[in-house]
């Protein structure tokens, strides 16, 4: 019986001797150093939240400012162009949209001027020679009148800024007439064309002063009620 019983134990023995090392290892699970390797995962970090869409800006209380104020002149969109150009125009009352409106049109007389005198200083191109002194002496009596001009609305907006609003109309009134000496001459003297640049800018200074009165009444009308 001992015979016996040693021969399964025999058996085993040998199988472990013939196995290799690798198939025991496997049988006897992952080693240490494998279980290290491939350690607990990281969950990735939660996602930035993306900001909420801008909401679309709200129309400017300036921007309605200058639409309202406009819709009171006889050339809308004349003064909203004029007003919108300049960047003070979003932080103005319609006193400061007056002044705004002034000395665009004092800018524009000043243009004029300038186009006057060098149109009159001008000799001329050889397919439209100056026939004569009395263009030039036409010319020279615009650019004096535009001068004048930018000089009354000058005053204007110094009578704004003292809130003398029947002075300002008057300064503006003034500065929309005198180009319109300069057109007379010609049509009356008839030395020539009356200029196109010159006719353009007496009817764009006509358009800005006749906006610049329209919100100096508006002053008035809110500074008398």
């Amino acid at each position: 019986m001992a015979a016996a019983a040693m021969a399964p134990m025999a058996t085993v023995l040998l199988l472990l001797v013939l196995l290799p090392t690798s198939t025991l290892c496997s049988r006897a699970g992952p080693s240490s150093s494998h279980s290290h390797g491939h350690g607990a995962k990281r969950s990735p970090p939660p996602a930035t939240p993306s900001p909420p869409p801008p909401s679309p800006p709200a129309a400017p209380q300036a921007a309605a400012l200058v639409r309202a104020t406009c819709n009171s002149t006889s050339y809308y969109d004349v003064c909203v162009a004029t007003l919108a150009a300049d960047p003070s125009s979003t932080t103005a009352d319609v006193r400061g949209l007056s002044a705004i409106a002034v000395s665009v049109a004092a800018a524009n007389a000043s243009g004029a001027a300038q186009a006057a005198a060098a149109l009159a200083n001008s000799t001329g191109t050889a397919q439209a020679p100056l026939a004569d002194g009395s263009v030039q002496a036409l010319l020279r009596t615009c650019a004096a009148k535009y001068g004048d001009a930018r000089d009354a609305l000058a005053s204007a907006k110094d009578s704004i800024a003292q809130q003398d609003y029947d002075y300002a109309s008057v300064h503006v009134s003034a500065a929309a007439e005198y180009p319109q000496v300069c057109k007379t001459l010609f049509r009356r003297q008839k030395p020539g064309a009356y200029p196109a640049e010159l006719a353009a800018r007496e009817e764009a200074l006509k358009q800005l002063c006749s906006v610049a009165l329209d919100i100096i009444a508006l002053l008035s009308s809110s500074n008398n009620s």
